[in-house]
């Protein structure tokens, strides 16, 4: 898979022992880097020597010429050091930089042959294509590659393309004895955007979930993952917005069938309201783009970057603000009637999905002050 390619070297090289004096990891791509960290421990740090052999410094606290001192210092307790080193951009800053490039050159020709020094350099952020890397970190990168690149080697932690971390999520299951279905892996990776630190984690709780069942279906992944929910309210609106009463309810019937059923009711109606609320935030503030997505809607009120584009075209159906005041109203009624334990919540639902896909009716004026946001 080519977006491992660097780490597997990397893993390769550690296995092996045939380690460069230094590297840098450049990406903040943290599955990567703790993929790359739990080998380095696993066959250059026993357990018991940890205390002699694994350090930890940041450049921001702690001088460069601290640090190289003393790993070029041989220990008299540990047969090999590792030396982790965050606050690389600290290397790069203001003014002539060159003395401690210098020093880290000096360095690596001539290094302590029982240790390594890993440069973390995770203030770049490198996407699957390269292409779409933001400029500032561009400029970033080719400066390490230009100076640092010339004699410490460069692992890139940069994100996953989705197909490779699909096929990642296979071969890992295979590994642990477990079947995931293919629309169960497709789902898990689009709900989380491809982050693969967010992708294992939520595997693991799946693998928990499944137990002796030892496969891992869509349903599964929709019952256990925030986001997969999310990402099945976001069609459930796209339904709603487009006025298509039949998708609307198929939509809402998948949403019910999960696991949860029913007994998640109350949840799905607050997603629905936030999500309306957004979306009247969004008419108000004329929002076209993603970037003024981001800027329109503050922290802890912001959508997952799946639903960025998606969430800005249902607003946009909207022909008022009424009508979306109107489709918040609708719920909040909805919430008082499952609150009040009524014989049949699907029946309660249904009706909510019924009269938000609807056309509105004129209002009376006492019933047109806009709702706070």
């Amino acid at each position: 898979m080519r977006s491992f390619a660097q780490t597997d070297r990397f893993l390769s090289d550690v296995q092996s022992g045939k380690l460069r004096p230094a590297y840098v990891f450049a990406g903040d791509e943290v599955f990567f880097r703790k993929r790359c960290r739990e080998a380095i421990l696993q066959h250059l740090v026993p357990a018991d020597m940890r205390d002699f052999s694994l350090f930890e410094f940041d450049l921001a606290e702690t001088g460069l010429t601290e640090i190289l001192d003393r790993a070029r210092t041989p220990s008299l307790m540990a047969p090999f050091q590792v030396f982790f080193v965050r606050g690389v951009k600290t290397l790069f800053g203001r003014g002539s930089n060159e003395e401690k490039l210098s020093a880290v050159e000096q360095y690596c020709k001539d290094p302590n042959p029982n240790a390594v020094l890993i440069f973390i350099a995770d203030h770049i952020s490198i996407p699957a294509d390269v292409r779409r890397m933001d400029m500032q970190d561009k400029e970033r990168y080719q400066r390490i590659r230009e100076t640092m690149g010339q004699y410490c080697a460069i692992v890139e932690l940069a994100r996953v393309e989705e197909n490779d971390a699909v096929r990642w999520l296979t071969d890992f299951c295979a590994m642990q004895g477990i079947k995931i279905d293919s629309d169960a892996s497709r789902e898990l990776v689009d709900a989380l955007g491809g982050d693969m630190m967010m992708i294992s984690n939520e595997l693991e709780k799946l693998i928990l979930y499944v137990g002796e069942k030892k496969r891992i279906t869509l349903g599964d992944v929709e019952t256990m993952v925030l986001a997969a929910k999310q990402r099945s309210l976001y069609e459930l609106t796209d339904a709603i917005s487009a006025k298509d009463r039949v998708r609307a309810l198929q939509v809402l019937d998948a949403i019910l069938s999960t696991s949860e059923g029913e007994e998640a009711a109350i949840g799905h109606l607050y997603m629905l309201a936030k999500t309306f609320r957004q979306m009247l935030v969004i008419l108000e503030r004329n929002v076209r783009d993603q970037r003024m997505l981001w800027a329109a809607l503050w922290q802890g009120f912001r959508v997952p970057p799946f639903a960025a584009d998606d969430i800005i075209r249902q607003a946009r159906r909207y022909k008022s603000k009424r009508e979306l005041t109107r489709s918040i109203r609708l719920v909040a009624k909805t919430d008082l009637a499952l609150r009040s334990n009524p014989p049949g919540k699907r029946l309660v639902l249904e009706k909510l999905v019924l009269d938000l896909t609807a056309e509105p009716k004129p209002e009376p004026s006492w019933m047109q002050e806009e709702l706070p946001v």
